[in-house]
């Protein structure tokens, strides 16, 4: 029997580390050119191309999928979760969530271990190793609602500075100069974009958001909540506050209530994403709708793709993204609670 020629046998070849052939192959960064023709040059002196290995890996298929998720206490992640789990079905694909419990970073080696096929990251940093470390592996893998700062992975993710252009050109048009924001953590890509288009969005429209109106904090209630009552505690007080998404506007919300702020006769609230809570009569959240069913379906084509054909160059998709007018914004310095509204756009 002819012995199959691996990527072990490559690195022997090449004098160099599996992990490096594997990265060389896929032309990722980081690998010299030098050593990436020293590698290439082994891999044919071998007659060995990566789909050699990706038919070796199917072979061991297991057919699950891990989705790397935050605590499902937060509900954008059961929204984006489920899309996911039933497009992943169709693939014959058995979907296994993998909390983020505290926000602890997933080890390598549980999902590495050849428990899965592949991986969806939905938590990742802009400036995670992670990504990289399942590419020298070999574990097929797509970042969701993430991208990194260097793309070297498949990614899939909303237009956020569209989004937060449409935010930016609703607030100017409703006459509102004193713009406060909340954002979610610089380190993530959703966390800068979203504040960074605001803030160049307003400016184009001659409203500064000074810095001393930007508070960056984590994706959640509480969180928005805290950050509200700092911002609305003070003397200058904005007529308008935009939040990093919805989560976090939920908390201004509940701040402005228990201040007794009048939204959005006094105060204007705007989310991101449109989770189906902010749909919710009782929350009539203006947004920016995030269509996570086409965000899942366009994630797990690109999973899949990796699956069967590992090692091309890394592809990222931008999902558009609509403004939802409902029944937090007004105009600045409006004296009734009546806000300007229009049927919403799905």
């Amino acid at each position: 029997m002819v012995k199959q020629v691996t990527g072990f046998d490559v690195a022997r070849r090449a004098g160099v580390s599996q992990p490096t052939v594997s990265r060389a192959l896929r032309n990722l960064p980081g690998t010299s050119p030098e050593t990436r023709e020293r590698v290439l040059r082994a891999a044919a002196e071998l007659s060995y191309t990566p789909s050699d290995a990706a038919r070796s890996l199917s072979m061991r298929s297991t057919r699950r999928i891990a989705v790397v998720s935050e605590e499902l206490t937060n509900p954008y992640y059961p929204e984006l979760v489920e899309p996911l789990r039933r497009h992943l079905a169709e693939h014959d694909l058995r979907t296994v969530v993998v909390t983020d419990t505290d926000h602890r970073a997933i080890g390598l080696d549980a999902l590495a271990d050849g428990s899965y096929d592949g991986v969806i990251l939905t938590t990742t940093s802009r400036r995670s190793a992670l990504p990289r470390d399942l590419s020298e592996r070999g574990v097929p893998h797509v970042l969701v609602n993430r991208v990194l700062d260097r793309a070297e992975s498949h990614s899939c993710s909303v237009d956020n500075r569209g989004g937060a252009a449409a935010i930016a050109a609703l607030l100017a048009d409703l006459g509102h100069r004193r713009v406060a924001s909340i954002q979610g953590p610089v380190t993530t890509s959703t966390g800068l974009e979203r504040g960074e288009a605001l803030r160049r969005g307003l400016a184009r429209r001659g409203i500064a958001l000074r810095r001393n109106a930007t508070v960056r904090t984590a994706f959640g209630h509480d969180p928005g909540r805290a950050a509200a009552h700092e911002l609305l505690g003070r003397p200058d007080l904005p007529t308008a506050v935009v939040c990093g998404n919805d989560v976090i506007a939920l908390g201004v919300l509940s701040a402005a209530r228990e201040r007794g702020i009048a939204v959005p006769a006094d105060l204007t609230v705007i989310g991101f994403d449109d989770i189906p809570m902010a749909g919710w009569p009782l929350v009539d959240l203006t947004t920016v709708h995030c269509d996570l069913e086409a965000l899942a379906a366009a994630a797990v084509d690109l999973l899949v793709a990796d699956i069967r054909d590992p090692g091309g160059a890394p592809v990222e998709r931008r999902i558009p993204v609509s403004l939802v007018l409902r029944g937090t914004h007004g105009r600045a310095g409006a004296t009734d609670a009546t806000a300007p509204r229009r049927d919403p756009v799905a």
